[in-house]
């Protein structure tokens, strides 16, 4: 699930997506929470970049936190 260049890269991109997007992160998690069930992570990013307008990067910053979050959730 590396799809992200590196944690610090991510971190820093997370920081980023509510003053470039005007939304919260848990607010773009919901939205893929909510979207349609797609599997593959590109598939994702490509919904969630289309369907809103969003940059690549932030898009993949948000499913590759999306499904580290799920990941978790597996394990508990």
């Amino acid at each position: 699930m590396s799809h992200v260049l590196s944690e610090e890269t991510h971190r820093n991109m997370l920081a980023r997506i509510p003053q470039c997007t005007g939304r919260e992160v848990a607010d773009w998690l919901r939205t893929v929470d909510e979207g349609p069930s797609l599997f593959r992570f590109e598939e994702k990013v490509s919904w969630l970049r289309h369907e809103h307008d969003l940059a690549y990067g932030h898009a993949k910053a948000i499913i590759h936190e999306y499904d580290l979050r799920r990941a978790a959730r597996k394990l508990l």
